[in-house]
């Protein structure tokens, strides 16, 4: 807990407070050269993939190379991070908010031997530890969500899926090939703690059964009236059921009601949505948050479902390099997937991608659809 240790001054609150709860001040991290001209930067470049320079008022600069980070990493990978940036940056480095890792130093110098590093570690299978990229016109790290490993309520893993779409795009991690940059992300349900609205190309998990409902402890697991307020479409209502020929308070669904989120789950165990046969993916493209071009787009549904084919997902990385290689080769200089797609026309998307246009694919989630929906004889997607 925080306590003051002699006397609280309101017009210096922070002085001479001491506390255990949280972290340190952010700026106490940044490396001299940053401190000094924070506010101050001119402009910055991009000096090869993986490679950025910042210059600023002063003339100081400061020289960031970045590699790809690990989906998941042990405290040993974590460690050698650590060494590399005691070695090379004075024991600076920073996580991007695509699980990069940016190296600094302050000298054009010191930029090569920290490539030469990073590039030379592999682990035993040959893999890069820390291959250098993800800048600029090429595609960056996939942010994604838990997948199997932590979250209860995935439709979809995330390192499996994230792991073999990076081996079919990991080449442009690492070169500047495409018109504009690629975000590509992953989230395992609809409850979307990824970032696949806002992103270029996504890989959403989607479950397409309603919960199975454990009549036997559903009453001695659950809260059946949180479970029931946990539901956003009112598809749960509580019922009383018979099991073993006795009756047991529980739950019913009204299946065409609901939206497969798994709400209920998260406050019910006895009400588990993950299914074999139901569960697999979605495909989305052009979403972004830039502002360059065009608005800032939602990301659009164009592949409405595909199998868990664990272990490689080969239909679904086959269906991302090949919108990624007709975006190379179609799209304009610094049009993102979406601003591509829109120009042509999304009828030609679907027909240069081989992509299948179905029913499922037009909604765009409200209830008054109709009012939203382009009333003409145009394509509207």
């Amino acid at each position: 807990m925080a306590f003051v240790s002699s006397g609280y001054n309101p017009d210096k609150p922070m002085e001479n407070r001491i506390s255990d709860i949280g972290p340190r001040k952010f700026d106490e991290f940044y490396p001299p050269v940053i401190a000094k001209n924070k506010g101050k930067w001119l402009y910055h470049e991009i000096l090869q993939p993986g490679v950025l320079v910042h210059v600023a008022e002063s003339g100081d600069e400061v020289y960031t190379v970045r590699c790809g980070g690990a989906r998941l990493m042990s405290v040993t990978h974590i460690r050698e991070i650590c060494d590399i940036a005691d070695a090379h940056c004075d024991g600076y480095l920073r996580f991007t908010t695509r699980n990069n890792i940016e190296f600094m130093v302050d000298s054009k110098d010191k930029v090569q031997p920290l490539i030469d590093d990073l590039e030379s570690r592999k682990f035993d299978g040959g893999s890069f530890k820390f291959p250098v990229g993800g800048t600029g016109a090429g595609v960056t790290n996939i942010v994604h969500t838990q997948g199997w490993i932590h979250c209860h309520t995935p439709a979809t893993d995330a390192s499996g899926p994230v792991k073999a779409t990076m081996d079919v795009l990991f080449d442009d991690f690492k070169q500047h090939r495409m018109p504009a940059q690629i975000r590509v992300s992953l989230a395992c349900c609809l409850n979307m703690c990824g970032a696949v609205h806002c992103s270029d190309i996504a890989i959403l998990g989607y479950h397409r059964k309603p919960p199975l409902l454990d009549h036997e402890y559903l009453d001695k697991m659950c809260e059946i009236p949180l479970a029931i307020a946990a539901c956003p479409t009112a598809a749960i209502k509580p019922a009383k059921v018979e099991f073993k020929g006795e009756k047991v308070k529980s739950v019913a669904v009204k299946n065409e009601r609901c939206m497969f989120c798994g709400n209920c789950y998260t406050m019910c165990p006895s009400m588990p949505l993950a299914d074999k046969e139901g569960d697999g993916i979605v495909i989305m493209v052009g979403g972004k948050v830039s502002n360059r071009i065009s608005n800032p787009k939602f990301s659009k549904v164009v592949v409405a479902f595909l199998p868990n084919d664990a272990p490689r997902w080969d239909a679904t990385t086959a269906i991302i390099k090949k919108i990624v290689e007709v975006y190379a080769a179609d799209a304009q200089k610094y049009e993102r997937v979406g601003d591509w797609a829109e120009r042509i026309g999304w009828e030609k998307f679907f027909e240069k991608c081989e992509l299948d246009f179905t029913h499922h694919l037009i909604d765009d989630f409200r209830d008054a659809a109709y009012y939203t929906w382009r009333q003409t004889t145009n394509f509207k997607f």
